[in-house]
């Protein structure tokens, strides 16, 4: 068993590290402040391959393993989670559904577009009463001639407002529960399909999330994504490899709280030395690193099973429990730690503060894991 990342992948996290210290880490404060959605800073992370990661390179991806895949997302994150999330909905759901359950011509299709950076990926399941209980959603699709004709609303969809391509869920059988639901591609300019509100967030604020209209909607007949009612099976396989991406990106934040902390102890001085000096921060900060750590091992570990072509859902849904619930006490502790200072916009550690939430809730909530690992373990 071998715990250590190849020469390989330490040069691909050292080039990420460095690019995001240059590129991102800069401005990562006024993307926060401002919603501002950085589109150049995107394309330079297309033409480095970070914006089709998994995807082959005969697709214009840089087909790199999923363990690396995680490497950059912790990197990326630890900078600024907003580009972190908006990352990992492109290539985790956006082109993830696309690759791995689209036909030939499909993938030839979409995909070079979205790998290069050139243009972004959607992933709609989500709707105004139907989150945890996805199979209840209630857009529908049914088929007129040649075309499919959508009607629904998806609610809280990241890059939905910016996406040029969006794979929607959408029943087709409104009998068969979860096995009446079919994956749908939909392009922006389609008629019958807008943008709603967007949504006015804690954390997060520069990865855009928007409601998603469609009011008879009609896209191709080919334009059907995977097989007729098997969208819902495909969603939960792709749900797997965003729940591992948002351990990943838990790690991340969680790291650059730490990061934080260690350089704020051991400049802040209290009672004639260094905070760092006190057992009470020391134990705070050895926490952290602690179950960094352990986070880092089940997130690599479940990505190493996909690698495997291993069935690895219980993983991922123990990777993204363990590592978003740590990542919301490091953040809460870099906030102690800093006291009032880490209470004000002077210091990123509110903004790690205010964006981990959202690892609790997206691709399934920690109470939504604790039902998947349950039922994965026998109960």
């Amino acid at each position: 068993m071998d715990f250590s990342l190849s020469e390989e992948q330490k040069l691909f996290q050292k080039t990420i590290r460095e690019f995001c210290e240059r590129e991102l880490k800069p401005i990562s404060d006024k993307i926060d402040k401002e919603e501002y959605f950085p589109w150049e800073l995107y394309k330079k992370m297309g033409k480095m391959g970070l914006m089709g990661m998994t995807v082959p390179q005969e697709y214009g991806g840089a087909g790199i393993d999923r363990v690396s895949y995680m490497i950059a997302l912790e990197e990326i994150s630890r900078v600024c989670g907003s580009t972190g999330l908006t990352i990992e909905a492109h290539n985790s759901l956006g082109i993830g559904h696309i690759y791995e359950h689209g036909s030939e011509e499909q993938r030839k299709k979409y995909l070079p577009r979205l790998t290069s950076g050139e243009a972004f990926a959607s992933w709609a399941l989500t709707e105004p009463n139907a989150g945890s209980d996805a199979a209840s959603i209630q857009t529908t699709a049914v088929l007129d001639g040649d075309e499919w004709v959508i009607n629904g609303t998806k609610q809280f969809i990241t890059s939905g407002d910016i996406a040029e391509v969006v794979t929607v869920m959408a029943k087709t059988d409104k009998t068969k529960g979860a096995k009446g639901i079919s994956a749908f591609i939909v392009e922006k300019d389609t008629p019958g399909f807008k943008v709603g509100q967007l949504e006015d967030k804690l954390g997060l604020r520069g990865s855009h999330t928007a409601e998603l209209i469609f009011e008879d909607c009609r896209i191709p007949k080919e334009n059907l994504l995977g097989e007729k009612n098997m969208g819902f099976i495909g969603a939960m396989n792709i749900l797997d490899r965003g729940r591992t991406a948002i351990g990943a990106m838990s790690v991340g934040i969680a790291r650059g709280a730490l990061e934080e902390c260690i350089e704020y102890a051991k400049q802040r001085q209290q009672f004639g030395r260094p905070i760092s000096k006190f057992q009470a921060v020391q134990w705070k900060i050895v926490n952290m690193a602690t179950e960094i750590d352990a986070a880092r091992l089940l997130v690599y570990r479940a990505a190493y099973l996909e690698d495997q072509n291993v069935r690895f859902t219980k993983e991922a849904s123990m990777a993204k429990l363990f590592a978003s619930e740590m990542a919301m006490r490091a953040t809460r502790e870099a906030i102690q730690i800093f006291g009032g200072y880490g209470y004000t916009r002077e210091y990123p550690v509110e903004r790690y503060f205010r964006d981990i939430k959202l690892c609790e809730i997206g691709e399934g909530t920690s109470e939504v894991q604790r039902m998947v690992i349950a039922k994965q373990i026998g109960l």
